[in-house]
């Protein structure tokens, strides 16, 4: 007789942790790709007046602080030179939900050069991570409500032998830009292609409205 399978819950949990730390790994990458450092003179870098906070919830509770990483991959981010950003502040942290899901921040506040061209470099870094595959390609939206553009992307991960869909956002504008990964267990082994991107934009403007402070 077969033996008894392992709980559901502990397979899911498995492939979330698969998927987190794929983000993660994009987002140490994200930024410092911006190679403007010929341009520096011409840049015009706006006033600092917003800044990005960790708050212990997102997307109105469904998400809880699991760990703030800016200290140590957030130092990592601010110590790679970047001639788009001035003042740079980085902050990455990692939530979890109630029913298995994952939140994965990361970004950076500080004085941006840039911002569109921060959002799409932002994309381009999280496709280049190892084991990471671009199987739904960016496209723009303009969430409602909302005065920013998000850029939005699905990613396939290959790290430690798992194949799991992870959507992705980003938005930059004069003194923020970020990088979203919402994992929630139903998307992540459907087809990539079926995955609602308008709404995950939604989300992530939303996520931008609540960390997202004046300075002071």
């Amino acid at each position: 007789p077969q033996g008894p399978q392992p709980p559901r819950r502990k397979r899911t949990g498995l492939i979330v942790g698969i998927a987190v730390g794929a983000v993660l790994a994009a987002g140490g990458i994200v930024f410092g790709v911006t190679q403007l450092a010929d341009k520096g003179a011409d840049l015009v870098y706006p006033k600092a007046e917003y800044e990005l906070v960790v708050e212990k919830k997102l997307l109105d509770g469904e998400f809880s602080l699991e760990q703030d990483l800016s200290e140590t991959e957030g130092d990592e981010i601010e110590k790679t030179p970047d001639a788009s950003i001035r003042d740079a502040e980085a902050v990455v942290a990692h939530y979890t939900s109630a029913k298995g899901g994952a939140l994965v921040l990361s970004g950076m506040y500080g004085r941006l050069a840039s911002p569109d061209f921060m959002r799409g470099k932002i994309m381009e870094g999280a496709a280049e991570a190892d084991g990471a595959k671009v199987v739904v390609p960016p496209k723009k939206f303009r969430p409602e409500g909302y005065t920013i553009t998000v850029e939005c992307q699905v990613v396939q991960s290959k790290e430690s032998g798992g194949l799991v869909n992870i959507p992705m956002c980003a938005w930059g504008d004069d003194n923020t830009a970020a990088m979203i990964g919402v994992i929630r267990p139903e998307t992540l082994l459907k087809d990539p292609k079926s995955i609602d991107l308008a709404a995950v934009a939604e989300e992530t403007a939303e996520v931008r409205e609540e960390i997202r402070r004046p300075i002071g």
